[in-house]
């Protein structure tokens, strides 16, 4: 079993998209980029900032970080069942995710199995 974390700012990440349009298209896939132009004002910065950080949690638990053997285009968090985030990556083995957010932080967990 491995196991990744990380923490963000949120208003970290809502300047970086601010600063450059395109990297929202650096994290998000395009069924994730759908959910994103749905969301209106501080919630996609939310949903912006909980996906990047479990994209980080996730390539830490993987191993690689991202890095050029994994992008953040390779691995897919959307809601199932309920809501609840699942990943859909390259690895073939048990996954879970778990995303939170403050008002000004995003946190996400992800453990391989």
């Amino acid at each position: 079993m491995e196991i990744g974390s990380d923490i963000i700012e949120i208003d970290r990440i809502k300047q970086a998209q601010e600063k450059q349009a395109k990297f929202v298209d650096r994290v998000l896939t395009p069924a994730e980029l759908d959910l994103y132009k749905e969301l209106k004002g501080h919630r996609k910065y939310e949903f912006l900032a909980g996906r990047f950080a479990a994209k980080e949690a996730f390539a830490k638990a993987y191993g690689t970080g991202i890095s050029g053997k994994l992008s953040m285009l390779d691995i897919e968090i959307l809601p199932g069942e309920y809501g609840k985030p699942v990943v859909s990556s390259p690895y073939t083995g048990e996954q879970k995710v778990t995303i939170s957010h403050s008002n000004d932080l995003a946190i996400a967990v992800v453990i391989l199995n």
